[in-house]
């Protein structure tokens, strides 16, 4: 029989698993309300992706992390985590790296075509004339439906590399809708008639970007690092190294969650941010075959970055440049020194180079050493540094980086859900991997909060809620967005474990 979730009276500690942003916000909203926690985390150090790496004096932000939110709740709780004075005003910049150029980002078609030059210009209209008049056959795909809109040597140029690095897999596999979500409302024609045309007060507003965001000074790890900090200065315990291998229930019927270590811990609530598929593999009793069956199908990109320290003439305005160039492997790289001076030294600067990858690849199973040398070669072979300039280098590695939407993701979290929610109800999923979503740093702290309350409060949120309908979290535009997760990810192929290739699926995330 099902269990029945304890009421408010009745909670006298609850563990949380994982101490990132969703972790480490139930801990601080529990010790608010007087509940004490232990916080089970299985690195060594707190604020999980958002976690900022200190290696020899120089801090990294893996990832990018810019502090920007339409929640208010969760702007206001950085504040009170953090005073005004630790918190930098950045400009938002961004943009594409391409041919030993530097193209603005959102496109602009008036900077790319002269970025490209007259030659290269004239073949990119050309190109897109002729799809005009022989579009491609299929549409369902990010290959045709952009290929469509901006014609085929535009498409190789600005989308196709880069997708590819992203993702692992063939952009013509890719979902069309996703590709419709993310350049909304703008095709070459489009874009060169606004570039030409002055605007009227009647004109339609083409999607823009934040143009400037908050950031800790010292990285976004420099907020969960306090966060923490209070949370243990108000009573709740944090266990780093220590990764979760079993959740059971004692013979009184409070959930037992174990550590590799041996250690028990006794709740009447467990809120989870590990991965939802790894809860479901650590039931005791295991759950149907089903639902094992579901858990096994989730999947995740991984990522790791290169952290290269030059000497800060070889810095760039932005936070972090794409690189579109097939002929390297490196996806972004981060200019550390431009996010915050507090991240890099004098004179010097620090240049992130972030490769996406899968656990176990060429790439993820590469020496330290052998990285550096690789991420030194390419900054080399993009001509943004000469030789033997790089004064030294560090890796960091992140498993489980991206939650991968495919065709069979939907079903096997909706199987883990409703198994979770009519037999363990006590365990409450938040965050990122958590829930198996491509939410912001917001958003999964939004999660947690509302989590809290429904302990607590005895409210009944529906966290699986949050950030479906809202516009992506740094975009504006005129006209409402179409329903997603706000930060959109694709649809993948599934993964054929027989021949381990990659088939194609119809539907989206």
């Amino acid at each position: 029989m099902p269990v029945t979730a304890k009421t408010r009276d009745e909670v006298s500690n609850v563990v949380v698993v994982g101490a990132g942003p969703a972790g480490l916000t139930a801990a601080y909203e529990l010790a608010r309300r007087q509940i004490h926690c232990d916080v089970l985390e299985a690195d060594c150090q707190v604020g999980g992706i958002s976690r900022t790496v200190e290696r020899d004096g120089w801090r990294f932000d893996l990832g990018g992390h810019r502090f920007f939110t339409k929640v208010a709740r969760v702007n206001d709780f950085w504040h009170e985590i953090l005073p005004d004075d630790d918190f930098l005003l950045r400009p938002r910049m961004s943009r594409i790296f391409y041919n030993g150029k530097y193209f603005d980002y959102p496109l602009r078609a008036t900077n790319a075509l002269l970025n490209l030059g007259i030659r290269e210009s004239l073949l990119c209209i050309a190109s897109y004339a002729r799809v005009r008049l022989l579009p491609p056959k299929q549409q369902d795909s990010f290959e045709g439906w952009v290929a469509a809109r901006f014609g085929w040597r535009l498409y190789r140029t600005f989308f196709k590399t880069y997708t590819e690095k992203v993702w692992g897999v063939p952009a013509r596999e890719l979902q069309a809708d996703w590709a419709a979500q993310r350049i909304k409302n703008l095709s070459l024609g489009k874009a060169v008639l606004n570039a030409l045309m002055p605007r009227g007060r009647n004109s339609t507003k083409i999607t823009s970007l934040i143009e400037q965001f908050q950031y800790p000074k010292y990285g976004p790890g420099m907020m969960w690092e306090v966060c923490a900090a209070k949370c243990t200065e108000m009573g709740q315990e944090i266990h780093l190294k220590t990764p979760v291998v079993k959740i059971s229930r004692s013979s009184d019927g409070d959930l037992a969650v174990s550590s590799l270590e041996g250690k028990t811990f006794r709740a009447d609530y467990l809120i989870s941010s590990m991965p939802i598929n790894e809860v479901a593999l650590i039931l005791d009793p295991a759950p149907p075959d089903a639902v094992l069956a579901s858990a096994k199908t989730l999947r995740h990109r991984d990522f790791l970055t290169v952290a290269l320290v030059v000497p800060s003439e070889y810095s760039f305005p932005d936070n972090w440049i794409y690189i579109h160039s097939p002929d390297v492997r490196v996806g972004r790289i981060q200019n550390f020194g431009s996010w915050s001076p507090y991240l890099v030294k004098e004179g010097r600067t620090c240049l992130g180079l972030e490769y996406f990858v899968s656990e176990g690849d060429d790439l993820w199973e590469s020496s330290d050493e052998d990285l550096v040398e690789k991420a030194s070669a390419e900054l080399v072979n993009l001509g943004l540094v000469p030789e033997s300039v790089v004064e030294a280098g560090y890796v960091v590695r992140v498993p489980k980086a991206y939650p991968v939407y495919d065709g069979q993701y939907e079903a096997a979290l909706h199987t883990i859900r409703e198994y979770l929610a009519a037999e363990w109800p006590e365990l409450l999923p938040v965050g990122r991997n958590g829930m198996h979503r491509y939410n912001n740093q917001d958003h999964s702290m939004l999660t947690a909060m509302l989590a809290v309350e429904n302990i607590v409060e005895g409210t009944d949120h529906d966290v699986w809620t949050v950030n479906v309908e809202d516009e992506y979290h740094e975009e504006s535009s005129s006209r409402s967005s179409e329903r997603g997760t706000g930060r959109l990810a694709p649809s993948l192929p599934i993964k054929d474990e027989r021949d381990e290739s990659l088939r194609p699926v119809k539907g989206g995330a």
